[in-house]
Formats: C-alpha cells, sequence, structure tokens
C-alpha cells in the first residue's frame, strides 16, 4: 500500500524508468543477507507473487500459510506478507547462509530493492533508496535488467492496474454508508478470489489475473451502485 514518506530524505532525488541506468547492483550482495531480516510485516504480497510462490515451491496458498506468509490488515484490507521469524527476525526463505532459497521466484518487493516505486497520475517510476542496502559504491544496472522480470511493459501495466484497484476497493472499506457485513464480505472475496484460488501455474499468469480482476470490477461496481 502506499506510504507518506519525504522523497528528497530517502532517495537521489531522481525518478527512473525501465531504460534508464541506476546505483542499484550490489554485486550479488556478497553473503549479505541484511535485507531479508528485521522487515516486520512490510513485504507485502501481491497476485503475481503468490502465482510465482505457488509454481515454484509446488504448493498451495494455505501451504504457504503455514510456514512462510502470513495475513495483515494494511489500510483496511487484508493481504499477505513475507513471514519473518527466529531470532535474527529472518525471512523464513532465507537459508542459514543467508541466501535466497526462492531467488528465482522472489517476491516483486524484493526484485526491485533496493528500488523503491512512486505512483502518480495513472502510473509509477521507480526511485532508487539510498539507506536501505548496506552494500557501498553499488553499480549502475538498466532499471529493467535488474528488476530480473519477463515482458517489463506487461508486468507494468499489471502493476498499476492491482495498485489502482486496490486503492477503489479500499474505498468500499471505508464507505460509511456500507455495513459492517458488506465490507467484510468484500474483503474476504477479494482475498479468496485473488490469493486463496489456485493459479494454472504452467500457465501464463496474466489472462488469469485480469479474468479475476475483471470479475472483483463488476462486483465493485454492483456495490457502489446499489
Amino acid at each position: 500500500m502506499e506510504r507518506e514518506i519525504d522523497f528528497s530524505e530517502v532517495s537521489d532525488g531522481r525518478l527512473y524508468g525501465p531504460n534508464d541506468l541506476v546505483k542499484a547492483d550490489c554485486g550479488d550482495c556478497q553473503g549479505c543477507s541484511a535485507c531479508c531480516r528485521g522487515m516486520g510485516s512490510s513485504i507485502l504480497l501481491d497476485p503475481l507473487d503468490i502465482f510465482r510462490l505457488t509454481g515454484w515451491l509446488d504448493c498451495s496458498f494455505e501451504l504457504l500459510l503455514d510456514k512462510h506468509i502470513e495475513l495483515q490488515v494494511a489500510d483496511g484490507m487484508i493481504l499477505p506478507n513475507l513471514k519473518m521469524a527466529g531470532p535474527g527476525e529472518a525471512c523464513t526463505f532465507l537459508s542459514p547462509e543467508g541466501r535466497c532459497t526462492i531467488h528465482p521466484a522472489r517476491p516483486g518487493i524484493c526484485r526491485i530493492f533496493p528500488l523503491g516505486r512512486v505512483y502518480e497520475d495513472g502510473g509509477f517510476q521507480y526511485f532508487l533508496q539510498v539507506h536501505e542496502c548496506r552494500k557501498k559504491n553499488r553499480a549502475k544496472v538498466k532499471v529493467k535488467k535488474w528488476i530480473d522480470t519477463p515482458d517489463v511493459q506487461t508486468n507494468s501495466q499489471y502493476i498499476c492496474d492491482w495498485h489502482y484497484f486496490l486503492k477503489d476497493a479500499w474505498r468500499v472499506i471505508q464507505d460509511k454508508d456500507e455495513d459492517e457485513e458488506t465490507r467484510k464480505n468484500w474483503n474476504l472475496y477479494l482475498l479468496k478470489l485473488f490469493f486463496v484460488k489456485p493459479y494454472r501455474t504452467k500457465e501464463n499468469f496474466y489472462p488469469q489475473f485480469y479474468e479475476r480482476y475483471f470479475e472483483a470490477r463488476q462486483v465493485l461496481e454492483s456495490i457502489e451502485g446499489k
């Protein structure tokens, strides 16, 4: 979800697109796993993250909940996040050697780190978080190479659609005219539709997502138009 931040304090003051060069390459971390520890519930997961994780691990959403993820209420919405555990509050996917055991299927937030996203005018751009990564003298890398996500244009559209859909869905949670039962049922419906309902992980993610997305949009319109 959105955070209120002072952009001048957390970034280098620039915004980046997929084809821009940015000092984000940490050289395979060189044994550092600081960004995989002590993150609390901040690593929120989106439907693509669940698609990747359930496919890579060949498991269900419910099995992920047993050990690796948990549910939280963020701005009134029930959303999953990566779970931290143990004395060092480490990501449960972190090996004893401090390496990511799901690197090819790592979530989007992990994938873009130390970059973040700024959303405006129906789109978004990347920014460099200058205080988050401990690696000094990071090398320049093209953004679209760093985020390691195929079909950048389609993925960018998906990220926007999901972000702005959540903002619209949040309106129902906030609406004082809606009764508590409607808000609760709406929240559980979205959780089941986008996360609990299994994805066909051997097939393309985006058509599956948009089938659910347009269904949810219709339900949202019916709630708001009643």
